[in-house]
């Protein structure tokens, strides 16, 4: 197989091997799938072989395709390290920082924490992905991620950054119009707002397992639509402590009967260590979550 130095050429190929298609690569490098295909042929001509197998299912590499791509990967790790060095001669940080993150912490925590580090450096983008489910950091879903628990797989390292709570919560107006909440047993009267239970991709998000409720009338996996459920009267949920200032009219129950304690985890690649830009980032990032989650749940009546 010959070889290539052109590093565009190995990002775009990098790309579709990970995501294992046409689309999903243009959508994460903003290329449309059809010029990705042609720069893909373009290499593999370049190169004279045949880096993928081509099915409905998708792109699969080849041999010859995952020996490139182990090669292409020791060049990422030093164009990253090389730039590591670059990116600390500025006081300021500069480019983009895509961060993956739970939806909850996406919505009530990141965007006044990720405001201020941009407030501090004016040339920095900032992209929050709130998704409800793991990220793939082997695959460059992001350049790090927030998790609600502590991976123990692939080349990760992981930082706690701090614990959170939360509690049994209804809106004024609907505990005013059903009967009244005074023990867990009270609650099988009343409708329940929780996650869609084949859809809780972490244990740790399994908040009513321990209440014994075998049905959630009104579910979603995104935690900002529970929450506007419970606004909104729909029943009875299992809310973070630090959305309550955000929400007036929602009240806690069952304070003392009820509290979980949960985690926040700071997840990054194992190759990204030395870079100082990264590094730089996350400091501040663990910092500002820390800080927040802190005056929130200071806030929040419970």
């Amino acid at each position: 197989m010959a070889e290539t130095h052109n590093w565009d050429d190995l990002r775009l190929f990098l790309a579709v091997a990970r995501e294992q298609s046409l689309s999903g690569a243009g959508k994460a490098l903003r290329l449309d799938p059809a010029t990705l295909g042609r720069r893909v042929a373009r290499l593999e001509k370049a190169l004279q072989a045949v880096l993928f197998v081509k099915s409905p299912q998708g792109y699969a590499l080849t041999e010859a395709g995952t020996q490139l791509m182990e090669r292409s990967e020791a060049a990422e790790r030093a164009m990253r390290l090389a730039t590591a060095g670059v990116a600390v001669q500025s006081d300021r940080l500069q480019g983009q920082i895509r961060i993956g993150a739970p939806d909850g912490c996406a919505n009530f925590l990141l965007p006044q924490v990720c405001a201020q580090i941009g407030k501090d450096n004016p040339g920095l983008d900032i992209q929050i992905v709130a998704l409800p489910r793991v990220f793939n950091l082997s695959r460059r879903e992001a350049d790090m991620a927030i998790g609600v628990s502590a991976p123990t797989a692939g080349r990760l390292v992981v930082k706690k950054i701090t614990d959170y709570h939360l509690h049994l919560a209804a809106s004024e107006g609907y505990l005013s119009e059903h009967n009244p909440i005074n023990t867990i047993a009270d609650l099988k009267g009343h409708r329940l707002v929780g996650y869609i239970p084949d859809m809780i991709f972490d244990g740790e998000l399994d908040y009513l397992a321990d209440l014994g409720g075998d049905r959630v009338p009104l579910a979603s996996n995104s935690v900002s639509v529970q929450v506007n459920m419970i606004r909104q009267g729909g029943g009875v949920g299992v809310v973070h402590d630090f959305s309550l200032p955000a929400t007036p009219e929602v009240r806690c129950i069952l304070t003392k009967e009820f509290r979980l304690n949960r985690a926040f985890y700071l997840i990054r690649h194992a190759d990204d260590q030395r870079n100082g830009r990264l590094n730089r980032f996350a400091k501040a990032l663990t910092s500002g979550l820390r800080t927040e989650v802190a005056r929130l749940e200071g806030l929040a009546s419970v």
